[in-house]
């Protein structure tokens, strides 16, 4: 037989890609799924720990405004010592001690009353922050999950094409040497194998890079996440318009209902500084006890007081302080409202983009799906006409290198799918934990 014939056939050499894929993922059985990394990085990222410490705080801060709205008590406790030289030049002298309490209550004061509402609208932006934290975790952790699969999948490709190119070249040198083939055959295949070589290794860096930012997210050392089920099955995206998605995101995405909060804040604010101007009224109390020594004492002895009143105030002119405080926050209503605007656009954008962006990943998965098997026929058949002598060395490089670059391009095309149906979702202000389950059913388990 002549030795061209010596090439490995198309089965065995395409079963390559799954030999270096299983071995890349040995001790799988250890791998973790997309829930559980969630779960550890909840317990661990600083950034999403920080606002979520930040989110419990407001409820004590919302607790102090209400405190406005509560009467006020407090000790008070006076020692005195009081001496005189009269005329006589006999100085006399006197000691006291006084403690008492006293209290106070607002019984009309709109300022307050608004400060306590400004700050329950506080309480639900910190909410909106917290939830916009969250978002950013899940498609933080689910990036990182699926960066780390794309580059496994990049080395087992390099692998495996290093592999068949190496057999490739193996061919071609038997061939050079029996005279059934020029030496350019040979380089042509040596070329690539150089080539494969450098991808190989600049693959396992990719790899080594992809894992230590999931690691250092999760909390954890040597992470290994589960691959997509076989066959691969990507749910579709509902609703199939993007006018829905759209007005989803102006209505309830976090930044945008934090910029409505904002508006509503500002237009408080705007009553806060008119009450300024107004009357407040306040209950005021005091009990106390005075002990009083000495010959300079007016009263010795003990003595006990009491009194109970109501304080009306007025002001009546504030240099334009007042005046000034209403101009400036109408002028920050007027920031709010653009704020506002700024934000339903921001989201209307973001949104609009991952839903095209969803649908043209989804079209190319299927693109790529039917150029894979484009790809192995035509693969398995420039092999043949190599093997009969009607194809060269250099067709059979050709088609390895198109069908492992199109293998290549179909994971982070799927990969792609996911994460940009996570945007979606989170760029419309829907995405929840319970997403991440979802994405979590479509791994091996």
């Amino acid at each position: 037989m002549n030795s061209r014939h010596s090439s490995s056939n198309p089965g065995r050499a395409l079963s390559r890609i799954g030999m270096a894929l299983a071995l890349l993922m040995a001790g799988g059985a250890q791998a973790q799924s997309l829930q559980e990394l969630y779960d550890a990085a909840r317990a661990f990222d600083a950034q999403y720990l920080s606002a979520r410490a930040l989110a419990d705080s407001a409820q004590y801060k919302a607790a102090q405004a209400d405190a406005l709205a509560r009467p006020s008590l407090g000790l008070g406790v006076t020692a005195k010592r009081d001496e005189t030289d009269p005329p006589n030049f006999s100085r006399v002298g006197a000691t006291s001690l006084s403690a008492g309490l006293q209290g106070k209550y607002a019984l009309y004061n709109r300022s307050n009353q608004l400060t306590i509402s400004q700050a329950q609208l506080g309480l639900t932006v910190a909410q909106a922050d917290l939830e916009t934290a969250e978002q950013d975790l899940i498609v933080r952790v689910a990036q990182a999950y699926f960066d780390v699969l794309g580059a496994q999948d990049a080395l087992g490709t390099a692998r495996a094409s290093k592999a068949m190119i190496s057999e490739q070249l193996a061919s071609a040198k038997r061939n050079f040497e029996v005279g059934t083939q020029t030496i350019t055959d040979t380089r042509e295949a040596q070329a690539r194998y150089d080539l494969a070589l450098a991808t190989e290794i600049a693959a396992e860096n990719d790899l080594r890079i992809k894992s230590v930012t999931l690691d250092q997210l999760v909390g954890r050392n040597g992470v290994t996440p589960k691959p997509l089920a076989v066959p691969v099955a990507l749910p579709a995206v509902t609703p199939l318009t993007v006018d829905p998605w759209v007005a989803q995101a102006e209505e309830q995405h976090p930044l945008v209902r934090k910029a409505r909060l904002g508006l509503d804040s500002a237009k408080i604010e705007i009553d806060k500084a008119r009450a300024a101007e107004g009357v407040t009224l306040d209950l005021n109390g005091s009990l106390g006890t005075v002990n009083a020594r000495g010959a300079g004492a007016q009263l010795k002895g003990t003595t006990h007081n009491a009194s109970l009143g109501v304080t009306l105030s007025l002001p009546l002119y504030t240099g334009g302080a007042t005046q000034n405080r209403i101009k400036e926050t109408l002028a920050l209503e007027q920031k709010s409202r653009n704020d506002l605007d700024y934000a339903r656009r921001a989201v209307s954008e973001g949104t609009k983009r991952a839903f095209f962006g969803v649908q043209s990943l989804t079209a190319q998965v299927k693109a790529l799906e039917a150029a894979e098997s484009s790809s192995k026929l035509a693969l398995e058949a420039t092999q043949l006409g190599y093997k009969v002598g009607v194809r060269v060395n250099l067709d059979v490089l050709n088609a390895q290198t198109q069908l492992f670059n199109t293998q290549q391009n179909l994971a982070k095309a799927r990969y792609d799918v996911v994460m940009t149906s996570l945007k979606l979702r989170q760029a419309s202000g829907q995405l929840k934990p319970e997403d991440v389950s979802a994405v979590n059913q479509l791994l091996a388990k």
